[in-house]
């Protein structure tokens, strides 16, 4: 939701100074490729996060590979050779607690100093707030494992979903007649165990279902896995994304 407040305030000053909005952003999340052994942090995946951008009507997005290499760049040289020399930004968005750079060293005050030297002028929006709380995807995050869906849904504007590629489990489920869908939830954040109604994308069409997030402790396994049962759906679709 904070996202889409943002992009309306963007069109604002494209429509003025007929400029072009575009989103930078970093794969893997700079979070994730710093702390190895942060597995499940993900609200969006890429290709979610892409299609949410093509949904805002963003003019581009680029989507930058976070390495050692680039995880060395220092605040300046990001800000004169990226956003200023690359992008030619000349309205910057961004939060408060915004930080980049080798080991996080710049800041807003930073990107303040360079406004008249490299012509840009930075924006910080007002943070939303819900009830008091402020829309971030640490709040977000927090509602999920919690099992507060309807408050994630209402900070992200929408409902949240993951999309994920279909594994052959072992059957066991179509043995007892309840076909399931084994999905490995990946990076996703862990929402709160338990069961689910859920609806399933297949291509184009939409189906009713009831989902089971839990481990496998009754089979001896201890893996994290998201058990899918598709009402009134016979199709294979192993190997498939949903």
């Amino acid at each position: 939701m904070r996202n889409q407040k943002v992009f309306k305030d963007e069109k604002k000053y494209k429509k003025k100074f007929k400029l072009k909005i575009g989103v930078l952003t970093f794969e893997p999340m700079p979070k994730m490729f710093f702390n190895k052994s942060l597995k499940n942090f993900r609200i969006s995946s890429l290709s979610q996060k892409i299609n949410l951008m093509e949904n805002l009507k963003i003019d581009f997005l680029i989507t930058k590979k976070f390495d050692k290499k680039f995880s060395s760049t220092n605040s300046v040289n990001f800000i004169k050779n990226i956003i200023s020399k690359k992008l030619k930004a000349k309205f910057i968005f961004v939060s408060d607690n915004f930080k980049f750079g080798k080991n996080r060293e710049g800041d807003v005050k930073q990107l303040l100093n360079f406004e008249k030297e490299l012509d840009y002028k930075l924006i910080k929006p007002k943070p939303l707030k819900i009830k008091n709380k402020i829309a971030s995807s640490t709040s977000i995050r927090k509602f999920l494992g919690s099992g507060k869906l309807d408050l994630a849904n209402k900070f992200l504007d929408r409902k949240w979903s993951i999309e994920c590629k279909i594994k052959k489990g072992r059957q066991l489920g179509r043995k007892i007649g309840f076909p399931t869908c084994n999905i490995d939830i990946n990076d996703y954040i862990i929402p709160k165990l338990g069961v689910y109604a859920v609806r399933v994308f297949i291509k184009n069409r939409v189906f009713k279902g009831i989902a089971n997030v839990g481990y496998r402790l009754k089979f001896n396994k201890k893996k994290l896995l998201l058990e899918v049962n598709i009402f009134n759906f016979y199709g294979n679709i192993y190997n498939k994304y949903l």
